[in-house]
């Protein structure tokens, strides 16, 4: 793929959507941007558009495409709104790489359209894998498209894949911060609120996402997503928690030799490596130094106290349409306490009740993962509606 690459960034009012367009401005020479959507923020939508000036747009929220359309249509920008509108977009010719960066299960469609289009795909987007990966990564075959995880830890892991192609895996480690609630007991996190609980201690990430992280979801989420990727069997992945967020991830090999990518955490370096892949290009971001961490420290995570990282590990194993029913729940939760609605270890048992209501499939085809999508959030909702009601 040559330079200069067109760029069509799916969720680019989100957190990684943004530090994309900073990667993005910081090389005019290599990018240019061809495609933006974003869900319902309007206002930052067109001030990006109106910056970047891509040949299309895409407000998934069709209360604002007159809004939108208004503003940008007269400045020589298609607009388009809707699931419809973002599919549409997925499937054009005018990109070359497609940044899935649209959170939760709402990024789903869009991407499976530019894997049908055999377009290279630079996914944040985990819950795809985790909802549908056996189904996603067939068609990835079947359509010649290419994934290049931006998830630092399976970056990490994609980068220390590098040359080492005839060399058997024996297992990949990935890391965890352990979030803001590292060493912490139920007696303490029975009384967390929201604004504890976005606090990263390292990384600058949206609100979903930080909340999975401070739960430990977010770790279960991506052992999920590695599997898939990296065609592993759920034994051969690991999670450590390493407090400084330097070393991303490793892989062991057959011969026991452990190979890592070591960086700062900053979210930047994995958007631009995948944006660039297979070339590395200069830029400015701050570097790591010894001295700023003279010390790196690993503990194994407390699976009794944060719960969701042992039912994604149980999920992990179960397979079929487990992951999904579980992301759907969890996803709801999350909106739920973050509404103040239930509180931080009720999330748990609201993801472990869906599980136990939602029939197992083992091999489910997408209509499947959809409907156990949509009744696993049925049911959480039930859940959250009743402890709202006890409390």
């Amino acid at each position: 793929m040559q330079f200069p690459r067109r760029i069509a960034i799916f969720g680019s009012t989100g957190s990684i959507g943004t530090q994309a367009l900073e990667v993005i401005a910081a090389h005019p020479d290599l990018f240019e941007v061809a495609v933006l959507t974003a869900w319902k923020n309007a206002d930052l939508l067109i001030q990006q558009a109106i910056r970047f000036h891509p040949r299309l747009v895409v407000i998934g929220d069709e209360a604002s495409y007159s809004l939108v359309k208004n503003e940008l249509q007269q400045r020589g920008i298609r607009v388009l709104a809707g699931i419809q509108g973002l599919e549409e977009a997925a499937a054009e010719d005018m990109y070359d790489i497609h940044i899935a960066a649209i959170v939760g299960f709402a990024g789903l469609r869009p991407t499976i359209s530019a894997i049908q289009r055999g377009k290279t795909i630079a996914l944040a987007n985990k819950e795809t894998l985790v909802v549908a990966g056996e189904w996603i990564m067939e068609a990835v075959k079947n359509h010649q498209a290419r994934i290049i995880p931006v998830d630092s830890e399976h970056s990490a892991i994609f980068q220390c894949l590098e040359g080492e192609q005839h060399n058997r895996i024996e297992k990949i480690i990935l890391t965890a911060s352990g979030g803001p609630f590292l060493g912490k007991k139920p007696n303490f996190l029975v009384n967390v609120k929201k604004d504890h609980a976005l606090q990263h201690p390292n990384w600058r990430m949206g609100e979903k996402i930080t909340i999975d992280s401070s739960s430990l979801m977010n770790k279960g989420l991506e052992m999920i997503e590695a599997r898939w990727l990296f065609n592993l069997q759920p034994d051969q992945i690991e999670v450590v928690i390493h407090p400084q967020s330097v070393i991303h991830s490793l892989i062991q090999f057959e011969d026991g030799s452990l190979k890592a990518q070591l960086g700062l955490p900053d979210m930047k370096l994995p958007i631009q490596y995948a944006l660039c892949y297979p070339h590395r290009v200069a830029n400015n971001f701050p570097r790591f130094s010894f001295k700023q961490f003279p010390a790196l420290s690993f503990e194994a995570p407390d699976i009794k106290t944060f719960r969701n990282l042992a039912i994604a590990m149980d999920v992990l194993r179960k397979g079929g349409n487990a992951p999904c029913v579980m992301n759907a729940a969890n996803e709801e939760a999350v909106l739920a306490f973050l509404k103040n609605k239930i509180g931080f270890l009720d999330m748990s048992d609201v993801i472990e009740q869906t599980l136990e209501k939602v029939s197992f499939i083992l091999h489910p085809s997408l209509a499947e993962y959809e409907e156990s999508d949509r009744l696993a959030r049925r049911y959480a909702q039930l859940f959250i509606d009743k402890m709202q009601r006890r409390s």
